[in-house]
């Protein structure tokens, strides 16, 4: 099963403050042995939302928004895509991930917020997901891979 988990976003990281180094390091381990055991596949932080925009589509109107944003209970701050075997060890993970946050925040006690979601499988979308659905999303993430691999490199 594949879980979005998405790191909320705090005062500190939305006034543009970095973690602190041990929580970069606490995060950079934890996130090095999702890697090593198979159960990242991506994951990024985010900078604040005053780097960013937002498109909205009113009665047929496009509109450019730029940020920043003042709900900081609703942006995020990164995420992480992991493939488990059930929600409980994506629990345990997010877990992990929030303990090493909190590492950088100076407060280990009171830190984080991370939204975990499931990701659907094919078979959320019955029979609205036709052979050829499928195949183009095969291609297109297979494509989305190569250009991640070319932009690492």
């Amino acid at each position: 099963m594949r879980f979005m988990m998405i790191f909320k976003a705090s005062e500190e990281s939305e006034a543009g403050q970095p973690p602190s180094e041990e929580g970069l390091t606490a995060m950079g381990l934890v996130m090095a042995e999702m890697a090593e055991k198979g159960v990242l596949l991506a994951g990024d932080g985010l900078l604040p939302s005053s780097h960013g925009f937002r498109l909205q589509l009113d009665d047929g109107k496009r509109r450019v928004v730029d940020g920043p944003f003042t709900e900081t209970k609703e942006l995020i701050a990164g995420f992480c895509l992991i493939e488990v075997a059930s929600r409980e060890e994506a629990a345990e993970w997010g877990w992990r991930c929030i303990a090493a946050d909190a590492r950088g925040s100076g407060d280990p006690q009171n830190s984080g917020l991370l939204e975990i979601r499931p990701v659907p499988t094919a078979d959320f979308f019955g029979d609205n997901y036709t052979d050829e659905a499928r195949d183009r999303n095969e291609h297109t993430f297979q494509k989305a891979a190569e250009n991640l691999q070319k932009s690492n490199t």
